[in-house]
């Protein structure tokens, strides 16, 4: 009986053990410490290449930078003149919006969790595909820049 009892045991554990290896059973990928950074493949309409570098640290996003740059390397959320045009005409602007969007997402730490801000969607969507491709470079440990087609 308990030479049948032990057969089972290791059959049930040699099992389980292939299904983690082989079959990913063990749940998601884990992101490897580093930083790892997305940009926008062209510059959107008003001048800026949007993009995200985020720090990893034992599997979670600890710091992330939102933000979009122009061909000279002036960044969006410093545009005095673009941000009073902005906040007037949508209630939000860049400085803010790039803030609260990451910070929902470090809250979280699921992109899927992160709501859309009226006034900023366009640049929401772009932050969604942004942190995930990074976050799939930070699964493989790739600390090459991801470069995204709108």
């Amino acid at each position: 009986m308990k030479k049948e009892r032990k057969r089972r045991l290791f059959t049930w554990a040699a099992g389980t053990a292939l299904c983690l290896s082989l079959l990913g059973c063990q749940g998601e990928e884990k992101m490897k410490n580093g930083y790892y950074t997305a940009e926008m493949a062209e510059y959107d309409f008003e001048g800026y290449k949007e993009y995200v570098c985020m720090l990893v640290r034992n599997n979670k996003i600890i710091a992330i930078e939102f933000n979009g740059r122009d061909q000279n390397g002036f960044i969006k959320a410093w545009d005095n003149e673009y941000m009073n045009k902005m906040k007037t005409k949508q209630g939000t602007y860049p400085n803010e919006y790039t803030r609260l969007y990451s910070s929902r997402l470090i809250e979280s730490q699921d992109i899927s969790q992160v709501d859309m801000i009226s006034g900023a969607s366009t640049s929401g969507g772009r932050f969604v595909r942004l942190v995930t491709a990074a976050i799939e470079q930070a699964k493989k440990g790739d600390h090459q820049v991801v470069i995204i087609e709108e």
